[in-house]
């Protein structure tokens, strides 16, 4: 037996079409800026950005949350797909470098990307669950690098972040005037990692996890003030 099923009207098909490609210019727009902006851009930056009315941003993403989910989930996984790479690299210390300089790079080319993974100035749930999955990762690199004898014995986990988001703030600041200049910066750092170049001890000692969480916390208030 043959069953005949009624298909949509006419009608109906251009207009889910349209809103699907609506979806998407939101979706592209969002990228820019956020990337551009940080988290902190609204309906209205977006709007504008997708030459579309407000109205419509609000009714595909009523919370901006949403636009942020959308976007940055696949951006997290990136990071965490570097820091595999890195894992998987035959030279440990080749493999920290790769890692931190790889990092950097997606991080100042995206400011909401950046505040996201370092300051969680919005959604501290989604900050902590983006460290959660990149930080183990971070922490095989950089104790393969420690057992070769590649990396100063005093150098731990919890300095990453912080070289992080200090090279971030450099990058941010010069990003429309030396875009690139945080490369020099972040050159003399992985040199400061050396054992040969260990000179002085570190000191104070490094930051313990819940220190560090709160600088971070700290960064992302102060984001949400700016």
């Amino acid at each position: 037996m043959c069953v005949v099923r009624e298909s949509a009207p006419p009608s109906e098909r251009p207009l889910r079409r349209d809103a699907e490609r609506n979806r998407q210019r939101i979706l592209d727009a969002a990228r820019v800026v956020f990337a551009d902006r940080g988290l902190s851009g609204s309906h209205d930056d977006i709007a504008r950005e997708a030459g579309v009315g407000v109205g419509t941003v609000y009714r595909r993403f009523p919370d901006k949350e949403q636009l942020i989910d959308a976007l940055f989930e696949a951006r997290i996984q990136e990071i965490a797909d570097v820091a595999r790479a890195a894992t998987e690299q035959p030279d440990p210390w080749e493999a920290l470098v790769g890692f931190l300089m790889r990092t950097q790079e997606l991080q100042s080319r995206d400011r909401g990307l950046k505040e996201l993974v370092l300051g969680g100035s919005r959604g501290a749930e989604r900050a902590v669950a983006a460290r959660s999955l990149i930080a183990p990762l971070a922490g095989q690199i950089l104790q393969r690098a420690k057992d070769a004898g590649a990396v100063r014995s005093d150098f731990e986990l919890t300095d990453l972040p912080m070289i992080q988001l200090a090279i971030g703030t450099i990058a941010e600041a010069s990003r429309d005037i030396a875009p690139e200049v945080w490369r020099r910066m972040m050159t003399l750092v992985i040199d400061g990692l050396r054992p040969e170049r260990a000179q002085s001890e570190l000191e104070p000692p490094a930051l313990d996890q819940d220190q560090a969480n709160d600088v971070m916390a700290c960064y992302g208030a102060s984001r949400r003030r700016a």
